[in-house]
């Protein structure tokens, strides 16, 4: 595959996600951007973290109920575990596709992104908003016949309305079967408006389409799906683990997970 040039010059929103985890993979153009928006949203940080977790007991809970193949579209930089790693612990048979379009992942991706040897994972590079691209892409290891995970983890606000991000949700569920799921997590303005707003700004001036949501909004992406109990929540009530113990502030993340009927 030939891999496209890394961009230097502006943010990435996968190296800015890298930074706030606390990862290493980040530019100096990515550290001044994230460091504008923690200085008046400190809880991205937190934000980061309860991310990583939710995905990881979403993805497991999934493989928990039989799922074994994953399509994982805003991959980011691989933080372990990864989302193949979870759900190879329970089958290991599952078969995992990962998509992003910044080649830094993609480079990191063909380095670390090792499948037990009864599954499969595959590295797409694409854009979220290239859905026919990514279907055909995920069609050579996954059969779309059988249910799929469609994971979707904090990726949505990076998607601005006149992108269609309710469309391309529905464009990316409509080829998945019947008994497939949609896991997503998503940025709220609704604890901080203010301070969303400036980092909105941050992001759409390194040419990135961002747009936070309520949780009205999110809760949409779900139209026409069965939510899993709790539904829609903040992520530190949605199936917490014992002993895991967050700040006082409010998480600004909504999170759900769905069955396609």
């Amino acid at each position: 595959m030939m891999l496209k040039p890394i961009d230097t010059s502006r943010p990435h929103p996968a190296r800015m996600y890298d930074y706030y985890l606390g990862g290493k993979d980040s530019y100096p153009v990515d550290e001044e951007a994230a460091e504008q928006v923690i200085s008046f949203l400190p809880a991205i940080r937190i934000a980061a973290r309860t991310n990583r977790s939710f995905m990881n007991r979403a993805a497991r809970l999934l493989a928990d109920r039989g799922v074994t193949q994953f399509l994982d579209i805003g991959t980011g930089i691989p933080t372990e575990p990864n989302l193949h790693q979870v759900v190879q612990a329970v089958n290991p048979e599952s078969r995992v596709v990962y998509v992003d379009n910044d080649p830094v992942v993609l480079r990191h991706a063909e380095a670390l992104l090792r499948s037990a040897r009864e599954g499969a994972t595959k590295y797409i590079e694409a854009d979220v908003r290239e859905p026919e691209k990514i279907i055909e892409g995920a069609k050579e290891i996954l059969n779309f016949k059988e249910p799929v995970a469609l994971s979707l983890v904090a990726i949505l606000h990076f998607v601005s309305d006149e992108y269609g991000p309710y469309e391309l949700v529905n464009d990316l569920l409509a080829p998945l079967s019947s008994g497939s799921f949609l896991m997503l997590s998503h940025v709220t303005g609704d604890f901080d408006a203010v301070g969303w707003a400036k980092a909105v700004e941050i992001y759409r001036k390194s040419g990135v389409p961002a747009q936070v949501r309520s949780r009205e909004e999110v809760a949409q992406f779900f139209t026409g799906l069965d939510l899993l109990e709790p539904g829609v929540q903040i992520v530190t009530d949605w199936h917490p683990e014992p002993g895991l113990e967050f700040a006082d502030e409010q998480v600004p993340l909504y999170v759900g997970v769905a069955r396609k009927p």
